[in-house]
């Protein structure tokens, strides 16, 4: 827990300095300018997941293994070996990133304005596979600083690069164009300066783990028994390659959005009314823009954080299930689902009661796109918290040697994903999109929890999550009556959103220490 807990501070530390980079950001692109910066993404995202996503979970596995045989020449020589190689990989997905830029960007939005920023976006991913490596060593080690450490530099360089360089582009249309006669929306090449600071990010977390190296010794003590080069690389792809292909399974259903969002409503139309300043041909890529760029980036804020619980429970899952100990391998799970689902279930209910505050507070530049994004990011609440507890899920079914699970699972959400899009935004709208997403999470939360228990045949109790659902539900409906009270005296969205908030918070923590004390004081009474 205190791993996770390092973690996981880290993660939200890095997600509140994402949020100062993507929140101005969209302020600034608009919805049309951010289906730019979003297409990029949309490739950079399955090629960065198959190549990186992995990595850092192999390399800490391996890791954890050697270091509690104390096989520290081993452990050494699974670094370097990961680095090599994995460069090597790093290169191809940035080359085959920045060649696929053209075909890419006018396939998926019918014009080559994002071809700049698919191109910013390409050397990226070579610097990813430098910091997964060493991130994962740190963590096999259990030394969890320096993989907390990097987040934040990453945060901090993407959110003060990413900023100034959208910013100057904006100010001078006419100096930058001149660079780019091929770029007609000064918008796109805005959304390129603002990818250009997540790929400086990763190149700034790879240089601080240079001087990580520098300062911090590995022990050198221990067995001197190593593996062969190609017994590594071997483990290496066999656990990274099953999880690597799960995740571009997940980051698919980006791809799911932006080629049935944009198609469906080029084809069948829209009810929403178009914005001024946006043309009938720009519509369909305001609401994917506005759609991915605001709700879907408020969706992805407390998944990442929890996601950090999966990474810290790898190590101790992974020792528990080796030594057969299953009063820790069912103790280590059980912390690690329910800590997902007491910060998952507050925040759901916090961000569907308070959207119109959240959305208005966030982008007051952006009114049009926020209201759009109400009902979208309302229906995505359910998914996020099914996705909040998959993820640890994720991380212990590859501890306990299921690591192809996810893979399996995450295709048949993929396929729940794009069906539901398919069915429901004819009918809904961008909404149906949403609502396709909770589906495809709450599918995939129930398969991971069945195919975990079959895997380590744990028991795993109802009752105390029953209790933080009740608690969270509590939370939602104090929060719903205080905002419409304090909407009533005419308080400002940060008012509303900070009192109301408050008053949730409070009614969830009494509730959760009345619960679960009463649970402690059965047990003590027994004892």
């Amino acid at each position: 827990m205190k791993g996770s807990i390092i973690l996981m501070v880290s993660a939200a530390a890095a997600k509140l300095l994402g949020a100062v980079f993507k929140i101005p950001l969209t302020n600034i692109l608009g919805g049309v300018g951010m289906s730019y910066f979003s297409c990029a993404y949309s490739l950079f995202m399955p090629v960065y997941s198959l190549v990186v996503t992995g990595l850092s979970s192999a390399v800490a596995r391996m890791t954890a293994q050697s270091a509690a045989l104390g096989m520290y020449a081993n452990a050494a020589k699974v670094r370097r070996t990961a680095l090599g190689i994995f460069s090597l990989a790093g290169l191809v997905g940035s080359l085959l990133i920045f060649f696929l830029a053209e075909p890419f960007s006018v396939y998926s939005i019918g014009s080559s304005e994002a071809l700049l920023a698919v191109e910013m976006i390409a050397p990226a991913v070579l610097f990813g596979c430098v910091t997964a490596v060493e991130r994962g060593y740190y963590e096999g080690m259990s030394n969890m600083y320096p993989t907390a450490f990097s987040q934040v530099v990453e945060g901090i360089v993407k959110a003060a690069a990413g900023l100034l360089l959208c910013g100057y582009v904006m100010k001078n249309p006419q100096t930058v164009m001149a660079y780019f006669p091929h770029i007609k929306d000064i918008r796109a090449a805005a959304a390129a300066a603002g990818i250009m600071g997540v790929t400086l990010s990763t190149a700034g977390a790879a240089v601080y783990f240079a001087f990580v190296r520098l300062f911090v010794k590995a022990p050198k003590d221990g067995e001197s028994c190593v593996m062969s080069r190609k017994a590594i690389v071997r483990e290496l792809t066999a656990t990274a390659l099953p999880v690597g292909v799960s995740a571009l399974v997940t980051n698919l259903t980006a791809l799911v959005d932006m080629w049935t969002v944009i198609g469906c409503i080029s084809y069948f139309g829209s009810n929403t009314a178009v914005p001024d300043g946006i043309s009938e041909a720009e519509l369909p890529y305001f609401i994917y823009g506005s759609f991915a760029g605001i709700a879907l980036t408020i969706f992805n804020l407390v998944p990442s954080v929890t996601n950090m619980l999966g990474k810290g429970a790898l190590t101790c899952i992974t020792a528990a299930y080796e030594n057969k100990d299953r009063k820790a391998l069912g103790y280590g799970t059980s912390q690690a689902l329910l800590t997902a689902a007491v910060i998952a279930l507050p925040a759901a209910a916090g961000i569907a009661v308070l959207a119109p505050e959240i959305l208005g507070y966030l982008y007051p530049e952006q009114t049009d796109e926020a209201a759009f994004c109400i009902g979208s990011l309302r229906r995505l609440m359910p998914g996020m918290v099914c996705l909040c507890v998959s993820y640890p899920l994720f991380s212990m079914l590859q501890a306990v040697g299921k690591p192809s699970a996810p893979l399996k699972i995450m295709l048949t959400g993929t396929a729940v994903k794009l069906a539901g899009n398919l069915a429901f935004i004819p009918l809904m709208g961008v909404d149906g999109a949403a609502l396709s997403t909770s589906l495809c999470y709450g599918i995939i939360l129930a398969i991971s929890l069945r195919s975990y228990i079959k895997a380590t045949s744990l028991r795993i109790s109802a009752s105390p999550f029953l209790k933080v659902m009740y608690s969270g539900a509590m939370c939602g409906g104090t929060a719903y009556l205080v905002s419409s009270l304090v909407k009533k005296a005419g308080a400002s969205q940060m008012m509303v959103i900070a009192v109301s908030a408050a008053a949730g918070g409070v009614v969830y923590l009494g509730i959760m220490a009345s619960l679960f004390g009463a649970i402690s004081k059965k047990r003590s009474k027994r004892a």
